[in-house]
């Protein structure tokens, strides 16, 4: 059980790839079947709200089941942030009919895995299993959703639980605190300003009335999402889902959000954090960017190319100039996330090499901002990129779960299936025009947040 944590090296593949966060590394990707998955996306809905997605994959006799909640940390109310994730914890401590616990027993003993993890915008419960045991899994899930049972005592322990993990992840680790100061600086009075773990004085006053009613409101058939990827299509899964999730009463109405509008910065921000634990300085910088279901898909792929020209691997400016031609940094990149529904972002992160510090590293990155603004982009490194990112979309369709991860989570903030289906058609139509357009609407005139992470200043 996770929570979506900011991190130098998770946001990098924060990548579009399959329309949604996330791609392969082409370093670790699999060798491509001879027989490629065929994706399309089929879908349907129930007569309780509740909607389906199918991506067939008939290629071995396994299949990955997700149930999406359109609700994350983003939705929580002043006061009990971190009831999202608590919920997603307490998922798993049993039913009416199952014991706490004997889900992930019955899944392991099927031969299956699961999981679960929160976002800000969302929140997912995934099984993948042989084909002949979904029906078992789509009885587990639709029972949970159901017939959750929640005790005050199950509750307080997995508020410990809970606490613990906050510590491990969040006040152990420097890096953490520097994004907390940043998204904070950057998102302003937005819940993306918190940690979707929630702030610790809420989470330490949780409790199962909060859970129950947390449930109650948005666990219910015309909040959620079925997502099925692997050797089954519509017509075999739709007898399925409308006995097993079709049968179920909404014990309230589909979420309607009305979050506070993520407003530009008024002027650039710098967040320093010295820490004992930091063995390495950090350099980082943030901008505010559309996210996808704000942009059209043409516009989408772009800022995905202008990603990867300027910092995705050692082909890029970036890269190139500060590690190679100027040896001021051990490492450079950037990225683009915009998978959130109310706002995306663009950052760069460097580690200083040498005698190089942040001022260095800042006045270089500085100028490959410039220079791509007044020279463009070469027709080699826009094709360089599309090929990449192209590559990068068929080797994360050769991947059960990241299809379905891919189709859920994008369907979460607004992107329609048929999008992501087609998303290499539209990377392939980018031309040099459409990224410096990107560009100039990130970079000309913006203001952004910057953050260092440091050692202790010796005394």
């Amino acid at each position: 059980m996770t929570f979506a944590i900011f991190s130098p090296t998770k946001i990098l593949f924060r990548r579009l790839a399959l329309g949604c966060a996330m791609a392969v590394s082409l370093a670790v990707a699999p060798a491509l079947a001879e027989k490629p998955a065929d994706t399309a996306p089929q879908s349907f809905g129930l007569s309780n709200g509740m909607r389906v997605l199918v991506i067939p994959d008939h290629r071995a006799p396994v299949v990955t089941s997700m149930v999406w909640y359109d609700v994350g940390s983003a939705d929580e109310a002043k006061g009990k942030t971190g009831l999202a994730h608590f919920l997603e914890h307490l998922m798993f401590k049993g039913t009416k009919d199952l014991a706490p616990g004997e889900f992930s027993k019955v899944i392991d003993r099927n031969g299956g895995t699961e999981n679960a993890f929160t976002s800000y915008d969302y929140t997912a419960y995934y099984e993948v299993i042989a084909r002949d045991r979904l029906p078992l899994v789509l009885k587990l899930e639709a029972d949970r959703m159901a017939n959750l049972s929640l005790t005050d005592k199950i509750a307080k322990t997995e508020l410990n639980v809970v606490l613990e993990e906050y510590r491990m992840r969040i006040e152990n680790n420097p890096m953490s605190k520097l994004s907390k100061k940043m998204d904070h600086a950057l998102y302003g009075t937005h819940p993306y300003a918190r940690r979707v773990i929630g702030v610790k004085q809420d989470v330490e006053g949780l409790t199962g009335a909060d859970a129950r009613a947390f449930y109650d409101r948005y666990y219910t058939p015309a909040n959620a999402t079925l997502v099925v990827a692997g050797d089954i299509d519509a017509d075999e899964l739709k007898p399925l889902a409308k006995k097993y999730f079709g049968v179920i009463k909404n014990r309230a109405d589909r979420i309607e959000r009305t979050p506070p509008p993520v407003k530009p910065l008024a002027k650039s921000v710098r967040e320093v954090v010295r820490d004992k634990r930091v063995s390495e300085p950090v350099w980082m910088r943030t901008y505010l960017a559309p996210q996808y279901a704000a942009l059209s898909p043409e516009e989408g792929a772009a800022f995905e190319v202008l990603g990867q020209i300027l910092g995705a691997g050692t082909t890029s400016r970036l890269y190139k100039t500060l590690v190679v031609d100027q040896g001021i940094a051990a490492s450079a990149q950037s990225w683009y996330s915009g998978g959130r529904r109310d706002s995306g972002e663009f950052g760069f992160y460097a580690i200083p090499r040498g005698k190089a510090g942040f001022p260095e590293i800042e006045k270089s990155v500085d100028a490959v901002i410039a220079g791509l603004l007044k020279d463009g982009v070469t027709a080699e490194e826009l094709e360089r990129a599309k090929t990449l990112i192209e590559a990068e979309s068929v080797y994360a369709r050769d991947d059960q779960m990241h299809m379905a991860n891919a189709y859920g989570s994008a369907l979460m903030v607004g992107v329609k299936p048929d999008i992501i289906h087609d998303w290499p058609s539209y990377v392939k139509q980018v031309t040099a025009n459409d990224v410096m357009a990107a560009a100039r609407k990130l970079f000309d005139g913006t203001h952004y947040v910057t953050g260092e992470l440091l050692p202790e200043e010796k005394s």
